[in-house]
């Protein structure tokens, strides 16, 4: 009999380590998945933030979701600008082709965190493909790539 009162109360000992282990383990998997749904909601929110600014035709706008250098390509004409410089060739392209729509046709992220959406940016005489490439930086992601490309 004291045998079994032993065996009972070393089953015991492991039954409250592994409550106490797993009430633990949920509390982290809870944490995990909260940061984990905090930096999906960040991407996803510059995201729209950048396809509104587009869509409006506002650089100004635009150029809160930007780095604080660009890789800027329109038309096939490459460039690396300051957020400044690229606010203003953004206007200057606005103004030259005025938004009449533009709308995500594919979202996505690569393996070492950059996220990236295609787009089509249609104005009166046309439209143009456009590329947009995002990084993290000091914990917010920010436009790190633009492309425009005449379709």
């Amino acid at each position: 009999m004291a045998q079994f009162w032993r065996h009972a109360r070393a089953n015991q000992n492991i039954y409250m380590y592994n409550t106490r282990t797993g009430r633990y383990l949920v509390l982290f998997l809870l944490m995990v998945t909260m940061v984990i749904c905090q930096l999906g909601y960040g991407q996803s929110e510059v995201i729209n933030n950048v396809r509104s600014s587009i869509k409006a035709g506002s650089s100004k706008e635009l150029s809160n979701y930007l780095g604080d250098m660009i890789s800027l390509e329109i038309d096939g004409v490459q460039s690396n600008y300051s957020k400044t410089q690229a606010e203003y060739v953004l206007k200057d392209f606005f103004k030259k082709y005025p938004p009449n729509d533009f709308q995500y046709v594919h979202q996505g992220a690569s393996e070492g965190g950059l996220k990236y959406a295609i787009g089509r940016y249609s104005y009166e005489g046309g439209s143009f493909r456009v590329v947009l490439r995002s990084k993290m930086v000091n914990g917010t992601y920010k436009v790190s790539s633009l492309d425009f490309t005449k379709e």
